[in-house]
């Protein structure tokens, strides 16, 4: 893989506003921290996700965020806890991407933008939305001292991106900023604005709270669907046999036997999909009976589940899977493993989990793989 990229979320803001004694990144919004929310929508462009957690804190952001995500201490300004968790990004990384977790529903897609803008050449990218309303600057006595134009004004929003090279190099100047594109800006490096969106609102108050809240969760006319789903395959006695396993080809492994290519995480969140959309289970619409399906791959059946549940009015708000099996390991591929299930799914959101059996049933015995997943779709009145 070229053009790695690491992912830098400072957490430091006070809940004050929010009404919360604790850091506004361990707020809860809809079920889960706005700092849980923040690093899924990131994990799936992600080589590398550090958090700067306040001092004191660091051990609930552990808790709470997987084993893939460092934790540092972060500074007493946003600045200081960019430098620190700079230390510490791996030299792969080509590309650093910084952003607030107080923007925590700024959406996979839009840090993609950012990326593909770096990759296009740019050096220093940050999303921004049209201003609405007209902004005048004012002296120290409240005088209006000029108005600027609407339309040549922003706002300016995160992940904001830039190449390596140029972020550890803005970051050796003692100088402090509200973000890390003003400290580019003073070296006279051009900034790029690509067209931010309204979900990666700043969470600040308790309105923005509730505005945010209504991103995740529908209005009282639509239905919320839950399903289930299971898979389980034996692993082959074939030796050449492949292993594909939640969207990925596994080298050296030795895959499993199936109609299909055996991909359990893939097939059980087809099964909790389908289940969802009162469309059956994976057997009765991709059996054994039809030939078309015959070695068809995981992505294949998420991309078919897809277009079914979109033709029966739904729309996917999320999934998860976890993996159960003593291997291979998830962990080192699992942003890998996000991306590709994702993708197969039209970018929807995808957590992605495994554990083992501490030696128990067929799987804890190595004799093969199981997955579990669950689906939120949302029914779209027409």
């Amino acid at each position: 893989m070229t053009d790695l990229v690491a992912v830098i979320i400072p957490a430091g803001g006070s809940g004050e506003r929010l009404g919360a004694k604790i850091p506004k990144a361990l707020v809860q919004l809809a079920g889960k921290t706005l700092i849980e929310h923040a690093v899924a929508n990131m994990a799936p462009i992600a080589n590398q996700i550090i958090v700067a957690a306040p001092a004191g804190f660091e051990e609930q952001f552990k808790d709470l965020l997987s084993s893939e995500v460092t934790v540092v201490t972060g500074g007493l300004t946003r600045t200081l806890s960019v430098k620190k968790a700079l230390a510490l990004v791996e030299k792969e990384n080509e590309y650093i991407l910084v952003h607030d977790a107080a923007r925590s529903l700024a959406s996979t897609d839009l840090a993609m933008r950012v990326i593909d803008s770096l990759r296009a050449g740019e050096k220093a990218v940050i999303p921004g939305m049209p201003v609405s309303d007209t902004i005048k600057r004012v002296d120290g006595d409240n005088y209006v001292t000029k108005t600027p134009t609407r339309s040549k004004l922003r706002s300016i929003q995160t992940p904001q991106g830039f190449t390596r090279k140029l972020l550890m190099k803005v970051h050796t100047s003692p100088d402090d900023a509200t973000d890390d594109a003003a400290l580019v800006e003073e070296r006279g490096v051009d900034v790029k604005v690509i067209l931010g969106e309204e979900r990666a609102m700043k969470i600040t108050t308790m309105n923005d709270l509730a505005i945010a809240h209504n991103w995740l969760i529908p209005g009282a006319d639509k239905q919320i669907r839950v399903g289930i789903g299971t898979d389980a395959h034996a692993f082959s006695q074939d030796s050449n046999r492949a292993l594909w396993l939640a969207g990925l080809y596994w080298r050296d492994e030795v895959g499993v036997d199936g109609h299909s290519d055996g991909d359990v995480a893939a097939h059980a969140i087809c099964d909790a999909l389908l289940s969802a959309a009162s469309l059956g289970d994976l057997g009765s619409n991709f059996g054994t009976s039809d030939p078309k399906y015959a070695g068809a791959s995981g992505s294949q059946l998420l991309s078919e589940t897809l277009s079914r549940v979109t033709a029966a009015g739904y729309s996917i708000n999320n999934v998860s899977v976890q993996i159960v099996g003593n291997r291979p390991k998830i962990g080192p591929r699992r942003a890998e493993a996000i991306a590709a299930l994702s993708k197969s799914l039209g970018g929807v959101s995808v957590s992605v989990s495994a554990t083992t059996t501490d030696g128990l049933g067929f799987t804890g015995a190595g004799l093969g793989l199981s997955a579990i997943a669950t689906a939120l779709l949302i029914h779209n009145p027409r």
